[in-house]
């Protein structure tokens, strides 16, 4: 299926090239061949043994089942998950390094870690066969992207302690694919290893991808003439947007993959080529809830709310209806009917900036900034205290043939935007190309300088 996407000005975009057919049916894995009633009862078996793994062998899950006054023996049905505690990044970090492992640390064959940047990194843990299992979930994600064995994949997440690149790696090599291990940085060299190895699929932050394509224009090569058919994008929250700008500049098809490190890493789910409306949360592995992020109470399929996981087949760290923070909704399987999907995460409860009584994301902004002719995806959103006011400043790339006077003007029209879509008053400064810093990870769009 070849599809056309509106780009952020509504002219039509460049149509992706011709890699949205599912796969064979007789390529899926089992699980994703289930009937909701097989894949159910398949949930429960393995949600009642994880609830017993982690009483057993992790204290912090002892004492926090005891205190709610539940035992593994509670669980009877899937709905019963609610009646157990949550665990959130705290919980990890009261447990530095390896309080919250369920197996003796000679059974644990890899770890990795958060960065850290907030206070005590969180650590996760592997055995052997949760590695197997990650490999596989990524080699299932990628194929359901529209990879397939034979092809070569230029893998730009960061290796080392982040999930992301070996994650990626071991899946790409679980396909039948070839893996180019580039990781982050040296934009200009990714940029030739493109040209010279000529790989179908990337995979990158979103963030980082649109960096290379400014390389790409800055060297005068066309993105839309390099053997890349697919690219593969997770690790912070883009939007349909961003999607149409990649797409637009690249020809390829642009999809989501979403993963934490508490839960597993990449791939915990994955957005379908053939439908691109949302990800297939991979329900074998991993049973998702929605709460309220407020109250904490369970919200129906179909409700926006903080998305969390309980992972049912992780040995070495099993975790419990984990609070990932990141806001969503439960829909109904599409492509892959048995499995629900997460619709694209729209912002993170804990990136909510509350600026004069009203709630902002940064991906609000995103959307605003990606329809305004003359301004490229780059911005960055500063806090400051005006008197005993909080302030807020967005500033943002121009496009490189961006006049002066056209500058000023998109200002204007960026602040009347957030002004009529978001309900609040901004400045908003456009600043020349390539001045605004460049991540090669997660991308840090808020810079907080409030007076303490």
């Amino acid at each position: 299926m070849t599809t056309s996407t509106p780009t952020s000005t509504g002219t039509p975009a460049r149509p992706a090239r011709r890699l949205g057919d599912a796969p064979p049916a007789e390529t899926l894995d089992p699980a994703e061949r289930m009937s909701v009633d097989e894949l159910r009862a398949t949930q429960l078996e393995r949600l009642r043994a994880t609830l017993r793994h982690a009483y057993e062998n992790v204290p912090h899950y002892r004492r926090a089942f005891d205190a709610a006054g539940v035992h593994p023996d509670d669980c009877r049905e899937l709905s019963d998950i609610a009646r157990f505690p949550t665990t959130t990044k705290a919980d990890l970090r009261e447990n530095y390094p390896f309080g919250m492992f369920a197996v003796p640390q000679s059974e644990v064959r890899r770890i990795h870690a958060s960065s850290g940047t907030t206070g005590k990194p969180t650590v996760v843990g592997y055995t052997a066969q949760d590695i197997d299992n990650w490999a596989a979930l990524i080699a299932r994600s990628i194929r359901a992207a529209g990879g397939r064995p034979g092809h070569k994949v230029h893998n730009a997440y960061g290796y080392g302690l982040f999930t992301g690149g070996l994650g990626a790696h071991y899946g790409i090599e679980k396909l039948g694919a070839t893996a180019i291990p580039v990781s982050g940085g040296m934009t200009p060299r990714q940029v030739q290893l493109i040209q010279d190895f000529r790989p179908e699929v990337i995979m990158l932050t979103p963030s980082y991808m649109l960096t290379l394509l400014d390389e790409f224009e800055r060297q005068g090569i066309d993105p839309r003439a390099t053997s890349l058919q697919v690219g593969i994008f997770g690790a912070e929250p883009w939007t349909e947007q961003m999607r149409a700008e990649i797409e637009e500049r690249t020809g390829i098809h642009a999809v989501d993959i979403y993963g934490l490190s508490e839960v597993m890493g990449p791939g915990v789910s994955q957005e379908c080529v053939e439908t691109k409306d949302g990800l297939h949360i991979w329900e074998d592995h991993f049973l998702p809830e929605v709460i309220d992020p407020i109250e904490g109470t369970a919200l129906p399929d179909g409700e926006e709310g903080e998305l969390v996981f309980t992972s049912l087949t992780k040995q070495a760290l099993p975790i419990i209806r984990y609070r990932t923070r990141d806001l969503t909704r439960l829909l109904p399987g599409t492509a892959r009917p048995g499995m629900r999907r997460m619709q694209k995460i729209t912002g993170r409860s804990d990136d909510m900036i509350i600026l004069r009584g009203v709630n902002l994301f940064p991906t609000q902004v995103e959307e605003i900034v990606l329809r305004t002719p003359g301004c490229a995806p780059h911005f960055q959103l500063e806090l400051t205290t005006e008197g005993r006011m909080d302030a807020l400043t967005v500033r943002v790339e121009a496009r490189p043939d961006t006049p002066p006077e056209r500058r000023v003007s998109a200002a204007a029209e960026l602040v009347q935007a957030v002004k009529d879509t978001v309900g609040v008053t901004v400045t908003c400064e456009v600043v020349d190309p390539d001045t605004l810093e460049r991540s090669v990870g997660k991308l840090q769009r808020l810079r907080d300088r409030r007076a303490r």
